[in-house]
């Protein structure tokens, strides 16, 4: 990520702007998780992990999941906690700016060759790795008909910024070059992520667009970082929120960012982008109750202003992290169709 050739000019909205621009005020919209997603969390504390803001890198890195929550939910309810199937998984490596970058490619079954979607992982460029985030892959693999290629970057704070947005890029040239090697359809590359991952979908699209590439066929954004913000109407109702709160994500950006300065890049706040003209077609998902969902919804807005084709998933009672429950969480499942839907539209 080059500071000097930013990928449009940064331009904070005001106060005024951001409430219109998100119908929202502060403090509103605070939410109550629905039966099946408050099951998850209370899984999640019964495991009796630490304030991730109050630990070291390593020690988050060792903290239960959303995911762990998960399987021991299945597992209480008397079900499988097996993956979904898919047709294969291979673990590979791709050429990244500062060595090899493993990957792990699912494959569903369909005759080659096969679009691709390039995903990015969450944990605030800090935690955890493909690993957690496992199920999501499967689901979108299965869902929209794709080679999914799910990457692991370098990760704070051994690797500051812009080290995992370099390496996403890397990752998405490597895909539209190279995509035969893995069935896939070097013509049909979308990109996609979760949080941090989301925020890497959305810069590789602007870094493909400014340097004259072809841009990603779709880009899938789900409850994306997109505004170095912590007075949003969803930071405020959702500052003490789990699994994801103010605090945590302070602590992300602390670990990540080299100084207060990398938070203005476009790379960091594309809602701050005032030309995201020439962008892909864009699936944001967003969840109720998370602290970034104000910032989801106003990068929406600010494509849609540019042109560019937007849906956006707006998933009552739900947390951040809920993407990848659909075995227990039937907003999951719901969210997963409707991003799938828009990557097929996208293939076709």
């Amino acid at each position: 990520m080059r500071d000097s050739e930013p990928a449009g000019p940064v331009g904070a909205p005001g106060d005024a702007d951001r409430a219109r621009a998100l119908g929202d005020a502060p403090g509103a919209r605070r939410g109550r998780p629905e039966p099946q997603m408050q099951q998850v969390l209370d899984m999640l504390a019964s495991l009796g992990g630490r304030p991730i803001e109050t630990l070291t890198p390593e020690e988050a890195r060792v903290q239960p999941t959303a995911a762990s929550a998960v399987r021991l939910l299945l597992r209480e309810q008397g079900k499988s906690t097996e993956p979904e199937p898919v047709s294969e998984v291979l673990d590979r490596t791709l050429p990244g700016p500062a060595g090899a970058l493993p990957a792990r490619v699912y494959r569903p079954g369909g005759a080659d060759p096969l679009p691709v979607l390039v995903y990015f992982h969450g944990g605030g460029w800090v935690i955890p790795g493909p690993d957690a985030y496992d199920a999501s892959a499967r689901a979108l693999a299965n869902a929209a008909g794709c080679v999914v290629v799910s990457v692991a970057y370098r990760q704070a704070p051994a690797h500051k910024f812009p080290a995992a947005h370099e390496d996403g890029y890397a990752a998405y040239r490597w895909a539209i070059e190279h995509a035969r090697e893995v069935g896939g359809d070097s013509a049909r590359v979308a990109v996609g992520g979760e949080g941090a991952g989301g925020n890497l979908a959305a810069a590789v699209s602007m870094l493909a667009r400014d340097d004259g590439l072809p841009v990603p066929v779709h880009q899938l954004l789900v409850y994306p970082i997109a505004d170095y913000n912590f007075d949003t109407p969803s930071y405020v109702a959702h500052a003490n929120a789990k699994p994801l709160n103010r605090r945590m994500m302070r602590w992300f950006f602390s670990h990540y960012l080299r100084s207060p300065r990398d938070a203005d890049t476009p790379a960091i706040s594309p809602a701050r982008v005032r030309d995201l003209s020439g962008l892909p077609p864009t699936t944001v998902i967003t969840a109720e109750i998370d602290p970034l969902r104000s910032e989801g919804e106003l990068l929406a807005d600010r494509l849609r202003q540019a042109g560019v084709p937007v849906d956006v998933g707006s998933y009552a009672g739900v947390t951040h992290e809920f993407f990848g429950m659909g075995a227990v969480v039937d907003k999951a499942a719901q969210a997963v169709r409707q991003a799938a839907a828009g990557l097929r539209a996208a293939f076709d």
